[in-house]
């Protein structure tokens, strides 16, 4: 079946797009068993659909032990039972696409649950049907693992099979097999599981860690890295972080596999792919990835750090301009996997200013050159949630406690009402993680009818960014080195160009106007403060301007 009946997919839609992240199991619970499903995201989706964004992104939904929440699949062609039907799903589709919202699912391609029945066939002996999809390897002489590759959640990446007598790797947690895409049943496979979703409507894929795919098949060890003492002087938590990762990911052989997606995704006109890669280079890493021949976008996590200074987001972004040239990068701080931005990135300033700050951050994402991808929760300006060690889920966050507390603080419910329901309306029972106290006066209830609330100025923010020339979307991108606490670039398109500037530090600042804007227009939104002034721009602390001049 080549093309989409069901896809409203028109052009480049994705281009400057602004896509909204929704967790499943924190969304909204339609069945009343404490977790979240797809009816629920159904019966949400209008109030998705007011923010003003382009296309939601579902995190993992498929038939899953949940080990791992979802990213440990057991069946790519089906929905969990926790999460509802392939019907229910269906109907998410229509909802969306009758709203005028695109679809894009996770799609995990690196590795499995180890109780997908693949892995349960190949762990069975060496030489059956399925006994090289995913990665074995001997072990040495002496018994141990069969070199000194990392786990991302901490120990060796290597596990022992007694069935086989052999080792099998595990980039993240131990029943997560890695797939071997160095084999050519693995390749068609997935990507015949692709087409699966395509086919059934379908608008695209966030593809997770995409750059581990494929995986160095001489088993060289990494190279030790130069570890970062903390302000303890001591070494990381995270024994992934001792290593150079150049063998067990970002392999050349995983570009030619993106062409291959790609390839089948020209078949689907209007779809598109956001890879997650994280790596050492990472620049470098999404240049490659997103060409014209391989992925449309692609996010790191530069912007998922806890740096948010003028300087490091203008050597950020500068790379990023070198190195992408044509690539198209997707702008995320915050997701699933990370402390929320509101209170990572608002660290020592009090929570007036954060509330200031929310929205900035936001200006920012929607005038770089690129995509923009909002994670649930993010439009109410929800802090990241303290839990309990007795309330946690995350295994990541369980085997590291107490120096790492997981991600389960970016996960809990949505706050949906604040007037005597419990649980802040996310479900009638007790949920998989307690709503966070201080999240039920951020309920989108409260926030609906203040037009002053974070939830409107986030709307107001999407409509005028909506508002702006398209040409906008794909305009030069030049970031100036002010050496202070001002983050100010400009985007340059055929006709116009655009001059915006940020004051991301605790004090007011001046700043110099650069002659050619002096006297253009001002089309700052209403809630920002700051003022122009001939050759003058004054920025209030969270304050700034947008600056526009015709160029012909």
């Amino acid at each position: 079946m080549s093309g989409n009946p069901n896809s409203n997919n028109t052009g480049e839609w994705w281009r400057n797009s602004v896509i909204y992240q929704i967790y499943p199991r924190s969304f909204c619970d339609a069945n009343g068993d404490g977790i979240g499903d797809l009816q629920g995201i159904c019966r949400k989706l209008d109030y998705v659909k007011s923010i003003g964004v382009d296309a939601i992104w579902i995190s993992p939904f498929f038939k899953s032990p949940m080990v791992d929440f979802g990213y440990d699949v057991s069946d790519y062609r089906d929905v969990d039972p926790i999460f509802g039907t392939l019907s229910d799903f269906d109907q998410v589709i229509e909802k969306a696409h009758a709203l005028g919202l695109k679809v894009i699912i996770d799609q995990i391609l690196s590795h499995t649950s180890d109780l997908h029945p693949w892995f349960e066939e190949s762990r069975q002996n060496r030489d059956n049907p399925k006994a090289d999809w995913y990665v074995w390897a001997d072990a040495k002489e002496d018994g141990s693992a069969p070199n000194n590759w990392m786990s991302n959640f901490g120990g060796s990446a290597w596990r022992w099979c007694t069935r086989r007598r052999q080792y099998y790797l595990t980039n993240f947690l131990k029943e997560q097999p890695d797939l071997n895409l160095h084999n050519p049943e693995v390749q068609e496979q997935l990507l015949a599981d692709l087409k699966f979703w395509l086919d059934r409507g379908v608008d695209g894929f966030r593809l997770d860690a995409i750059n581990h795919a494929f995986h160095n098949r001489s088993l060289q060890d990494n190279p030790p890295r130069p570890v970062k003492l903390d302000k303890n002087g001591l070494p990381p938590v995270n024994s992934y972080e001792y290593q150079w990762h150049i063998h067990d990911k970002s392999q050349p052989e995983n570009l030619e596999f993106l062409h291959r997606v790609r390839q089948l995704m020209d078949q689907y006109p209007g779809s598109t792919t956001v890879g997650e890669v994280g790596d050492d280079n990472t620049h470098k890493i999404m240049a490659d990835y997103t060409t014209e021949e391989r992925l449309h976008m692609a996010y790191s996590f530069d912007l998922l750090s806890e740096d948010c200074s003028a300087q490091f987001l203008r050597e950020t972004l500068e790379k990023n301009r070198r190195v992408t040239e044509e690539g198209w990068p997707c702008w995320s701080i915050s997701n699933h996997d990370v402390p929320r931005s509101f209170s990572r990135w608002n660290k020592g300033f009090d929570t007036e200013t954060a509330l200031a700050r929310a929205p900035l951050f936001l200006l920012m994402q929607l005038m770089l050159r690129g995509s923009v991808c909002l994670y649930q929760g993010e439009e109410l300006g929800l802090p990241e949630a303290d839990v309990a060690f007795e309330d946690l889920q995350d295994p990541y966050g369980i085997n590291l406690w107490p120096e790492f507390k997981g991600r389960d603080g970016c996960r809990t419910p949505m706050p949906w009402f604040n007037g005597g329901e419990i649980n802040a309306g996310f479900s009638k029972v007790k949920p998989w993680l307690p709503v966070a106290e201080e999240h039920y006066h951020l309920a989108v209830s409260l926030q609906e009818d203040d037009q002053h609330s974070m939830l409107n100025r986030f709307r107001a923010l999407l409509k005028w960014h909506a508002e702006l020339p398209q040409a906008v979307a794909t305009a030069e991108q030049q970031i100036f080195d002010t050496e202070n606490d001002l983050l100010v670039f400009e985007r340059r398109t055929q006709d116009e160009c655009y001059f915006i500037a940020l004051n991301l530090g605790s004090e007011a600042a001046p700043l110099a106007l650069p002659e050619e804007f002096a006297g253009c227009e001002d089309i700052t939104p209403a809630e920002f403060g700051g003022s122009v002034a001939g050759s003058a721009i004054e920025l209030p602390v969270a304050g700034a301007r947008v600056l526009r001049r015709k160029t012909s």
